[in-house]
Order: C-alpha cells, then structure tokens, then sequence
C-alpha cells in the first residue's frame, strides 16, 4: 500500500508525469474547514493508505501549520508525518511531484518521509524578477537593492540549493554588476561567456519548470537552459497563487531544474545509508526522523583508539548536496555523508539502469 502524500494547497499539485504516479490529497486551509472535518479527513487517509506525509511549506500561514500540529495531536498518531521545505512554491511543487513518484516505490513511509531534505539539494529553484525590494527569503545585498531602482533592471535570483542573485543585462540577459549573496560559485555555469557571473547550475541532467507572471522576459528559455545544458523541451505551468507573495512582486517569471527521472530518483535515494529511529522505530535516512523529528543519537566512540572516528559517517551529518551524489555520477555534490555512502554509480545512461521501479 504506497504512503499518502498530502499538501497544503492546489499549488503543490503539478499534473503528473505518468499514469503510475500517484495523487496528492488537498488538505482545505482551516478558514474552510472546521476541526471535525480535518479530523475525519486525515483519519480517512490513514485508514486507506495506513502513513500520511504532509508536505508543508514554512511560508504558509501560521493558522496551517496549527491546524495540522493539532489534528495530530488530536489523533495521537505517529503515522503523520510533517515535512516542512523552504523551497519557494514551484520547486515545493516539484518536491511533492518526486515524493509521489517514489511513493509507488517499495520505500517505507520513514524513508519517503526523510527524503524530501535530499531531494530538495537536488531542486535548482530561483526567478526573474523585476525588483528585490521586497525580497526577504534570499540574502540580498545592499548592492542588489540600489540596482533595482535602474530602469529597467531584472534579476535572476536562485532560491536553492545555494542562495544567489545575479543582475541581468538590458539587451542580452547576460549578468552584469551581479551581486551572489552567498559568495559561493559551482564548476558549472558560474561564468558566462561574456565574463560575467550567472547562476550555478547544475552538474546533472535536469529538466527545467516555468511558471510566468507579469513580467515579459524570454531569459529562462534563451539563455538559462543552454548554459545549463538543459536537454528537451521546457514545460511550462501556471504560477502558483502564492508565489508572489513569497518572491516579493508579481512581475516574475518563476523557474525550477529538477530530476526527471524516477529511476534516478529511485537509485538516489536507495544509495543512502538506512537507521532506525530510536524514538518512534521508523526507519529513516539522513540525522533526523521525518516523522518524531528525533535526531539520531551520536556515534559510539570507537572501542581501538587506534581505528578511524565515526565522527564522517552518516549520524554526523544532515543530509545535503552530495548525500547521494555517487547515483549521479561524478561531480553531482561536493559533501557525502560518508564513506559508503552512495556507492552504486549509475553513471551515462542512468535512466536505463533500472527499466522498471520496483
């Protein structure tokens, strides 16, 4: 019996990629529904699909994230599992799409419940937007701020993995006077080709999501995709109600790269090392439960003070870009979790590698 993914709102809910992945359950915000029915709603998904996985945005209201610590306090049940994600609305969105694939999968619903943190390293999620004025979810400097109030001036700004905000030219869309809030560039499309800085893409094959709003700009399609190197054709959806709120302005153009791939998504997330949960028992990936959000307890010390330190290994380390970087091939992510970690390359055609999921 494949885990519920549920969510918080419609905009989390991308149509799906094939017939086998499975829907997502809306679940109604609290000024439409009273207590009693989310009661009763969350108690009809647990009694049809036995673990629920609630994928909750920490932007949402606060009156959301209340409603649903209450329905499972109410419940008492440690079957639901509450996922929270700072990804902004589209690349949640992809989040909740991968979940559901992998939900037909043969992961328990700790596992499931546990890797959203790995698949959201794996989400490139960022905009073009008009103005940074209102933007408070990225770092932006104090350079970036007096640039928006240029004529004219657009800037393409990624939320995640890594936090940067690049200013893009007038004419051609190639960055100038940029300004990165991290300071922190990758191998892979942090300069372009006319010298100036552009967002670090990624180092794997992706597939690339747009969502438009009010600002009429071609940059995703004309010049993030072949410096990503982004194969096939761009999907595009419609913007989600609260994306922007969550950017700042309306005038954006929202994008995100992501895994396309169940069979990939499959290998990434089984190449990482399984624990057991001390608390609750459910089996997870990473330093925390998904479920009781219990962190792993430390590393016993080694009994020969002259054998290696645990101290590198799974228990000592959240999981983060390179947590299942080996099932993408070289280059995919600079920090494993450890030795071991991961160890089952898939390597050039890793679509093929498995031809059917479990």
């Amino acid at each position: 019996m494949p885990t519920a993914i549920a969510v918080t709102s419609t905009d989390l809910v991308l149509p799906p990629t094939d017939p086998g992945t499975p829907q997502a359950a809306v679940l109604p915000p609290p000024g439409t529904r009273s207590l009693d029915a989310s009661l009763a709603d969350m108690q009809q998904l647990l009694a049809r699909y036995g673990h629920v996985v609630v994928v909750c945005p920490t932007a949402v209201p606060a009156a959301v994230e209340h409603r649903l610590h209450a329905v499972r306090a109410l419940l008492e049940s440690d079957r639901i599992a509450l996922v929270r994600t700072d990804l902004p609305p589209l690349g949640a969105a992809v989040l909740v799409r991968q979940l559901r694939q992998l939900a037909g999968c043969d992961f328990s619903p700790g596992v499931l419940a546990s890797a959203a943190r790995l698949l959201a390293h794996y989400i490139y999620a960022g905009a073009v937007l008009g103005s940074v004025s209102r933007l408070d979810r990225v770092p932006v400097s104090l350079g970036s701020h007096l640039k928006g109030w240029l004529p004219g001036a657009h800037f393409a700004v990624l939320a995640g993995p890594t936090p940067q905000i690049v200013r893009l030219g007038s004419r051609s869309g190639s960055a100038s006077g940029s300004a990165s809030a991290s300071g922190s560039r990758s191998a892979s499309g942090s300069r372009s080709s006319s010298g100036g800085e552009s967002l670090a893409g990624p180092e794997f094959a992706t597939e690339l999501l747009l969502a438009r709003g009010q600002l009429q700009t071609d940059w995703p399609t004309t010049t993030l995709v072949p410096r990503w190197r982004i194969p096939g054709p761009v999907h595009e959806v419609p913007l989600p109600a609260s994306s922007p709120d969550w950017w700042g302005t309306g005038k954006l153009v929202e994008f995100a790269a992501y895994l396309p791939d169940p069979s990939v998504l499959y290998q990434l997330v089984s190449s990482v090392r399984r624990e057991t949960c001390h608390w609750c028992g459910m089996e997870l990936i990473g330093d925390r439960c998904g479920f009781c959000a219990a962190p792993l307890p430390p590393a016993a010390p080694p009994s020969d003070p002259g054998t290696r330190a645990l101290g590198t290994g799974p228990r000592a380390h959240a999981l983060g870009p390179g947590a299942g970087a080996h099932a993408l091939g070289p280059g995919a992510g600079a920090h494993a979790l450890g030795p071991g970690v991961g160890a089952h390359a898939l390597g050039p055609g890793a679509g093929a590698a498995r031809p059917a999921l479990p």
